[in-house]
């Protein structure tokens, strides 16, 4: 079975562990409302995407009328 030898230091675990940080989402603004959202996803407030409305506004607010 192996077993290491030594301790493996702070610094050579951090190292290894160097490309396991978090990266951050990127956003950019809605060009309908002006809201931050996803890349390629449907706005969360006004419903749009690729310059035309996709899910109506109140369903997206969650507010759905019959």
């Amino acid at each position: 079975m192996a077993v290491p030898k030594k301790k493996v230091s702070p610094s050579r675990r951090g190292m290894r562990r160097s490309h396991e940080a978090l990266s951050t989402q990127a956003h950019n603004e809605c060009p309908n409302c002006g809201e931050l959202k996803r890349p390629h996803h449907v706005c969360g407030q006004c419903g749009h995407y690729d310059g035309r409305e996709v899910i109506a506004a109140e369903a997206v607010k969650g507010v759905v009328r019959t």
